[in-house]
């Protein structure tokens, strides 16, 4: 990921994979269907692995929480889940249209959405 400064495509798909992974725990069905339908396909096969629908969407609202999901998940102390979400962010926003990142970005807690800009 070359916001990240990483040469590592696997690192680079696994960040894309934790962080669109939260991102989707955190949306209703419905939007997790709008969203994904927005997703190149391999991208969107990355997104929907181990969905279960009816355990979503989750009920953590705060930051600290969200981003020790992608903390927990790279187990890594030199990695800041911070800057990996903003990246990641930044790649869907240069990717998608301006209606589909802000659509999905009102669909998420104030916290959790203010990672996005």
């Amino acid at each position: 990921m070359e916001r990240m400064r990483w040469h590592d495509r696997h690192r680079a798909y696994f960040a894309l994979r934790i962080v669109l992974h939260a991102l989707r725990d955190h949306l209703s069905v419905d939007e997790v269907v709008a969203f994904g339908a927005q997703l190149p396909m391999l991208v969107r096969g990355f997104y929907y692995e181990g969905w279960q629908p009816s355990k979503k969407p989750l009920k953590e609202r705060k930051k600290e929480v969200f981003l020790s999901h992608i903390a927990d998940a790279f187990r890594d102390p030199d990695i800041d889940p911070e800057q990996v979400v903003r990246a990641v962010f930044q790649v869907l926003t240069d990717h998608m249209t301006i209606g589909e990142t802000e659509s999905i970005k009102h669909c998420l807690p104030k916290e959790i959405r203010a990672l996005w800009s």
